[in-house]
């Protein structure tokens, strides 16, 4: 029998899982609202632990013959004996043809030369959680049920997050002011159909899928998975950090952030980080880690928390420091987070990031199987765990500068290299993939190095020229090389990918105050600068906008208080907003149009999940965006908004306008690909049958004697 690299694999992890039990152990980002919290207990999570790595070793002889047998089949079909996609995030398809003509990205040039470099066309609408399930799954969104970041209750109308519910667990034993939680809490992946690294393992093949946005919870497949985007720090929410100064107006509200006024007694300064609800109090109040900060001199201060001592320096992260939320007697919840000294004089300022689950203790499921984020831990040490972990909203709100933003994003960007290149060397035969999402979040705050005449600008200060997209286009292409270095074999593909590109964002557009304007929405008579659509007079409105892309109607029998008549309203009510949308123009910009194109979504999307979406989709025109308040169910005042926010640049427009990649090691005949023929072409590639259910087709690749040494286009 051969023993593939996907057994080895399992073996390694069987002996991580081993070193780790025997181990002591204690029992917003993009606007929205967080996953929520459920917390199994790490006394629960212990013994889950301990019973798994039980399973696996009495049940390894078995599964050892099933597989081994399974992997004979499984590639008898195959062209390939692995496939490599790295996913870049946002990567632009007109910046990586600029960049590629002045010689900056010697990498990828290289794949151009000896493949292919194609546009590679994103979904409706171009964003993240939309654009990568259609890539897992290979199908149009009203069949994975994905449609933006948020969406809306129909019964409460606010807004939630659109890929993952959790709920706690409604059994309890009640103890006085105490309650002990029975069972597991609900958390329930929101994305439908099933992604095609699941279909590879029913056919044998193995896969490791790294970071790849809309995966949590991991779901059961034969392989192991670390789950992205949308993954909640340990507080539930999208991200939320900390800000402890001792000006006297430093409790200010912040859009993903809290402030917090501290007392400074001679040089010591004492606080807590605040964590999630404690599943044992029927008050639900939040657990706290009190920490004490004793100022040495003006640029170091002695930092004391979670049993353990820190030097921090000025302007300098620390590594990522364990905490730990102490629940009840025995039963401990384990966080990790990085402190940034920002100023011991005149005033004291200290910047926390977001408290992230402890990869190697986790809190809350975030790897498949469970052990596998404790293998990555033990073998790198703790990592990001967060699904948005660039602090954009702290750099929005200047709490951080932009140095210190660019070094959050370096940092992850080297932690994901170690998890990647694991995988690269581990995996002999079967499915690599990891997304790399730093090139986003950088154009996303740095857009405004490129556009000159961005509205940010005006309050900038800079000393020096900058380019901070240049030179996570320069970085990404040496990563680019090192995994060309690592897939040198004739029986691997690699394919470069990007999930749409980028554009300015320069206006933000209100679409609540133009539903209002033109006679769709009413407010109550306070109901002005509300948010979560708290301020809307549902009996008096047909339409709303929520999220960064559409327009609900408010129908009758779908939405609580719907009044739109869904026989013979509802059509006639889109066909006139969509042709009084698609002639909308800026009077202050000369008239510039504003949107491209709306699309109804009854007629662009097709499956079970279709009625789920927003019934109009915008396509915004280069510079426009849906406004921040837009995005969170606030109606302001008027309808064009100046974005002067470090956020300057943005994909949320029509997706003609921001195409994404695609670099491949193979010639690829295929004229216009798209994002979701990916995973069908990864199964083509492996000798298995493409599922009906999927709308992607397998592109026309190369076989690897094939490769041209001719410019490619």
């Amino acid at each position: 029998m051969v023993i593939d690299s996907r057994n080895k694999t399992l073996k390694f992890l069987l002996l991580a899982t081993l070193v780790v039990l025997l181990i002591p152990a204690k029992a917003q980002a993009y606007i929205g609202p967080g996953a929520g919290f459920a917390f199994f207990g790490s006394m629960l999570t212990f013994f889950y632990a301990t019973l798994s790595v039980v399973f696996y070793l009495l049940t390894w002889p078995v599964r050892y013959v099933i597989r081994a047998i399974r992997g004979r089949r499984a590639f008898v079909r195959s062209r390939v004996r692995k496939f490599v996609v790295l996913g870049l995030d946002g990567m632009d398809y007109a910046l990586t043809k600029e960049f590629l003509e002045e010689g900056k990205l010697p990498n990828l040039a290289r794949l151009r030369r000896e493949g292919c470099f194609k546009q590679l066309a994103t979904t409706i609408p171009p964003i993240s959680p939309v654009a990568w399930s259609s890539f897992q799954t290979g199908s149009n969104p009203g069949k994975h049920n994905i449609f933006d970041f948020l969406t809306r209750d129909k019964k409460s109308y606010l807004p939630k997050l659109s890929s993952v519910d959790i709920r706690d667990t409604r059994r309890k034993i009640s103890l006085g002011k105490y309650q002990l939680p029975l069972g597991k809490a609900g958390i329930h992946l929101l994305r439908k159909s099933k992604p095609f690294w699941t279909t590879l393992g029913e056919h044998g093949i193995f896969s490791s899928v790294i970071r790849v946005p809309i995966t949590f919870p991991p779901e059961k497949f034969y392989g192991v998975q670390l789950s992205g985007m949308c993954v909640p720090d340990l507080r539930g929410t999208q991200g939320t950090f900390s800000f402890y100064t001792s000006r006297s107006d430093g409790s200010v509200e912040h859009t993903a952030g809290e402030s917090f006024t501290v007392t400074r007694n001679k040089n010591t300064i004492k606080a807590e980080l605040i964590g999630p609800p404690n599943p044992f109090r029927k008050d639900n109040s939040v657990l706290k880690c009190p920490f004490v900060v004793t100022i040495k001199d003006e640029d170091t201060v002695k930092l004391t928390i979670s049993g353990n001592t820190y030097t921090v320096a000025k302007n300098a992260y620390t590594e990522w420091i364990k905490l730990g939320f102490k629940a009840c007697p025995g039963v401990t919840v384990h966080g990790i987070c990085k402190f940034l000294l920002l100023s011991t004089t005149p005033e004291f300022e200290l910047y926390v990031t977001p408290v992230n689950i402890d990869p190697e203790k986790p809190a809350m499921p975030i790897s498949h199987p469970g052990i596998f984020s404790t293998y990555l831990a033990k073998r790198q040490g703790p990592f990001a765990t967060l699904g948005l972990l660039e602090d954009s909203w702290a750099l929005n709100e200047k709490i951080i500068s932009d140095e210190s933003f660019i070094k959050q994003s370096t940092d992850a960007d080297i932690e994901r290299r170690k998890m990647f290149f694991d995988s690269l060397d581990k995996i002999k035969r079967g499915l690599c993939v990891c997304v790399f999402d730093g090139m986003d979040r950088i154009q996303h705050t740095f857009w405004r190095d490129i556009d000159k005449q961005h509205p940010a600008n005006k309050q900038r200060r800079q000393n020096r020229p900058r380019n901070a997209i240049e030179e996570i286009y320069r970085r990404m292409d040496d990563l680019v090389g090192e995994t060309l270095d690592r897939c040198k074999s004739n029986d691997t593909v690699l394919m470069i990918i990007s999930d749409h590109g980028f554009n300015s964002f320069r206006c933000g557009v209100d679409l609540n105050r133009w539903l209002e304007e033109n006679g769709y929405l009413k407010l109550k008579n306070d109901g002005r600068n509300k948010k979560n659509l708290a301020g809307v007079d549902w009996s008096k409105t047909r339409a709303f906008a929520l999220g960064l892309a559409g327009i609900f109607l408010n129908l009758k029998g779908r939405e609580a208080q719907g009044i739109v008549e869904p026989e013979n309203e509802a059509d006639s009510l889109r066909d006139e907003i969509i042709t009084k949308l698609t002639g909308l123009t800026d009077s202050a910009k000369s008239n510039q149009p504003v949107v491209k194109q709306v699309y109804n979504a009854l007629k662009v999307y097709r499956g079970p999940y279709k009625d789920e979406a927003p019934d109009l989709i915008i396509g915004y025109n280069k510079g426009y965006r849906a406004s921040w308040e837009t995005a969170i169910g606030q109606v302001t005042d008027k309808i064009y908004h100046e974005n002067t926010k470090a956020w300057s640049g943005d994909h949320c427009i029509d997706r003609s306008l921001v195409p994404g990649v695609l670099f491949c090691n193979r010639r690829i005949e295929t004229k216009e690909p798209r994002l979701m023929d990916i995973g069908p072409t990864i199964l083509d590639m492996f000798g298995v049958a493409v599922p009906r259910y999927m709308d992607g087709r397998p592109l026309s690749v190369a076989d690897a004697a094939s490769r041209r040494t001719d410019q490619s286009e």
